[in-house]
């Protein structure tokens, strides 16, 4: 069985519970903040892309914050942003950058040179769930059907996703593959920047399947474009209640992406005490349910020093799995 759990010591819990909310929204003396710029480190249609935009929408329609602003900075497998936050930190204290399991995966790879201690910690947010997709005219419908294509021929069934190889997406796919007893290391995984360009290739057929976040496959889906085969959820997901887990098919894996909040480096601690008081209170409104749910996340809150020792677990325990298939 693989298994990756999420809670503060690793990445390790594959059932997480989601928190209570329904709480009216802030009224306007209540903003923590009059604004925050989003820096997104991938391009639009991601899952960093819509982690950010989402946490803005929630914040702005309940008045905790004033205005919220949005750049997307592709390059370097997310390196790019990090590297222009460190640089220009001075000038960058309204500032949040959005990632997730990524950073701890490429810092280990040295995708690029820095890793999450270089920033200030804010807040991790959420979870969301990995899913396998095909095109809406695709004869593959379920993961049995992706398994025989891949047995017939190998090389033309190749798997993409929105990151560098060796990244989230490969890692999730072949984590897969192996729990259905595949050569994890003999997949074909063809890398894109950011889940958007990915779910182009799938729809063109450039790839036969997408390794992808659940949310990032829901609209299409809803709207008929792709087909889901297969989510690493352990039970079925409310907003998609017609796609499978992997556990249903008989593969035995299980895994919850979290995305999170990191600051500039030397951020004065009452700034960085703003932005955490304010994902806090994000979470008591219905406003941020509408998204939360919409999107099928689930809510995974460790901020400041929780945070760090969640990501310093995670670090171990990916770095472990990552030797174990090779990637390392």
């Amino acid at each position: 069985m693989t298994t990756f759990k999420l809670g503060r010591r690793a990445l390790l819990a594959t059932a997480v519970a989601t928190l209570s909310l329904g709480a009216p929204a802030f009224a306007e003396g209540d903003k923590a903040l009059d604004s925050i710029h989003f820096l997104i480190p991938g391009g639009a249609g991601g899952g960093w892309d819509g982690t950010a935009r989402g946490t803005g929408e929630a914040l702005t329609g309940a008045g905790i914050v004033g205005n919220v602003s949005y750049e997307n900075m592709s390059g370097g497998g997310g390196g790019k942003a990090i590297g222009y936050l460190i640089e220009n930190a001075d000038s960058n204290h309204g500032t949040l950058m959005v990632n997730s399991t990524p950073i701890v995966i490429r810092s280990l790879t040295g995708v690029f040179p820095h890793n999450f201690r270089d920033l200030t910690l804010v807040a991790g947010t959420i979870g969301d769930y990995a899913a396998i997709v095909v095109g809406k005219d695709s004869p593959i419908n379920s993961m049995e059907d992706l398994l025989a294509a891949y047995d017939a021929n190998p090389s033309k069934t190749a798997i993409g996703g929105g990151s560098v190889p060796g990244g989230m997406d490969h890692l999730v796919a072949a984590m897969v593959m192996e729990a259905a007893g595949k050569d994890a290391l003999g997949v074909k995984y063809i890398p894109y920047d950011a889940g958007g360009k990915a779910m182009a290739a799938l729809l063109s057929g450039e790839i036969a399947a997408l390794s992808t976040g659940f949310s990032e496959a829901v609209d299409l889906a809803a709207a008929g474009e792709v087909k889901i085969i297969g989510v690493t959820s352990d039970d079925r997901i409310d907003t998609a209640p017609d796609a499978k887990t992997m556990k249903e098919q008989g593969i035995d894996t299980s895994f919850v992406n979290w995305r999170g909040f990191f600051a500039a480096p030397g951020l004065p601690e009452e700034k960085l005490s703003a932005y955490q008081d304010a994902l806090a209170k994000m979470y008591d409104t219905p406003e941020w349910e509408a998204v939360r749910s919409r999107n099928g996340w689930v809510n995974i809150h460790n901020s400041g020093a929780d945070f760090q020792t969640f990501l310093e677990g995670q670090e171990q325990t990916i770095g472990d799995l990552m030797k174990k298939l090779g990637f390392l």
